[in-house]
């Protein structure tokens, strides 16, 4: 069988090169060995793949998977997680550490790369715990995480209250030159809100998380990083007085970055409607004025990062009252096919958006992705920007369906996916 692979006819997209020509690919090895505009003359026994003018970019990179492997497979398992990325165009992936056992031991570390290894068809890169058992009491080992093959620091869902924990964990972070990926949110603020506070949520007779639950605990962890030099991202951010902190803190520091999770970029509060639990996230759903609020950081660049925020959670999580309910929604399969929403309606580039999804991400993390340029891994997708789709959670691959954006209707879908120069998954009617 010939090691090359030929894309003609593709419209290609490069954020990290600032590269969007009409050309050819040569792929060798399962690496970029040229990229042309025009056509590409044929190596002799070479596959070749017609891209019909559809747009070849970067394979994306999603800074926010959770899973159910190790302890949960009923949720989701690595593999139905691989399936649903390869569908949505994600072929890195940093996998949380809120599993069962934690990721807080390099034996698991380990365990779960391998794991990936043997049964995901896309890069899955594990994400270590900041502290043991995602308690936020001790800090975890942060050397040995690192050499088991840890990629980045997170509590995952959790949020670390001890200011004085945080900044330990910051500074062994920093000796490491490890990022920090922060989920803001001060507990005794949220308490028992389950919506964004406002009238809304009175009207629903919810009880609200206010705006301070999560900028409060943000302005404490930017002063943190500033103080130790840590690389810091905002693990998502979700209203204007977070991301005018964000914008700050960029003025003093290049180490530090935010991230959006696509509910709170693409929906809004009145999404919630009649309680409809799929609609219960962390952060919460914003007012549509707060919404806009997050593009415009978005564009302006003060927000680095889209991702899913794909959290898998079984009917028996979900169908609760909205109060009860758990938090999450699964988000690999239709992240970017949502973002293309910004796009259509003329609020963002395509290069800058694809950009936050898989270039800046990639960067973050320090892994060989998000670029399409001589000798880098031949991962990457095939966008039809107008194809028309509804979504139903009956098609989706995830093991899990609580998707938050059933029934919506999207113009724009991966077409195919390719791995190390391998195609992973095609779309069957493109």
């Amino acid at each position: 069988m010939s090691n090359q692979l030929v894309i003609k006819n593709a419209r290609i997209i490069d954020p990290a090169s600032n590269t969007d020509m009409h050309g050819s690919i040569l792929i060798k090895n399962g690496k970029f060995a040229k990229i042309i505009e025009g056509e590409i003359e044929l190596p002799e026994g070479a596959t070749v793949h017609d891209a019909q003018g559809r747009i070849i970019a970067p394979g994306l990179v999603d800074l926010r998977v959770f899973t159910g492997e190790p302890g949960r497979e009923y949720r989701e398992t690595l593999k139905t997680a691989s399936n649903a990325a390869a569908a949505g165009g994600v072929t890195s992936a940093l996998i949380m550490p809120d599993t069962n056992p934690v990721l807080d031991d390099a034996a698991l570390i380990d365990f779960v790369a391998r794991r990936a290894r043997d049964t995901a068809e896309i890069n899955f890169y594990p994400a270590a715990a900041i502290s043991k058992g995602l308690e936020g009491q001790d800090i975890a080992e942060f050397g040995l995480l690192k050499e088991a093959g840890a990629k980045a620091f997170t509590d995952g869902r959790n949020s670390i209250q001890n200011p004085a924990l945080l900044k330990t964990a910051f500074t062994y972070a920093q000796n490491f030159d490890m990022p920090i990926i922060h989920h803001v949110s001060d507990a005794n603020l949220t308490g028992s809100g389950v919506m964004n506070a406002g009238l809304l949520a009175t009207g629903l007779g919810l009880k609200g998380i206010p705006h301070i639950a999560e900028t409060i605990p943000l302005d404490r962890d930017v002063q943190l990083a500033e103080a130790t030099g840590v690389r810091y991202h905002a693990a998502q951010i979700s209203c204007a007085k977070s991301a005018e902190i964000i914008a700050r803190a960029k003025k003093h520091s290049k180490r530090i970055s935010a991230g959006i999770s696509i509910n709170n970029l693409c929906l809004n509060e009145n999404d919630i409607g009649d309680y409809r639990t799929f609609f219960k996230l962390a952060p919460p759903l914003r007012s549509e004025d707060e919404r806009q609020a997050m593009i415009a950081a978005l564009v302006d660049g003060t927000i680095d990062v889209i991702h899913s925020a794909h959290d898998p959670q079984d009917m028996e999580g979900k169908r609760r009252p909205f109060a009860e309910a758990v938090d999450g929604a699964v988000g690999l399969e239709t992240m970017l096919s949502a973002a293309l929403r910004l796009v259509h309606e003329e609020q963002i580039d395509l290069i800058s958006l694809l950009r936050t999804m898989s270039t800046n991400p990639a960067d973050l993390l320090g892994i060989d992705a998000g670029r399409i340029q001589k000798g880098a891994p031949a991962d990457f997708i095939e966008i039809d920007l107008d194809y028309p789709w509804v979504v139903s959670e009956n098609d989706l691959k995830s093991r899990s369906q609580n998707t938050a954006f059933e029934g919506a209707r999207f113009s724009g879908k991966v077409t195919a996916t390719f791995v190390s120069g391998t195609k992973i998954y095609e779309l069957a009617d493109a």
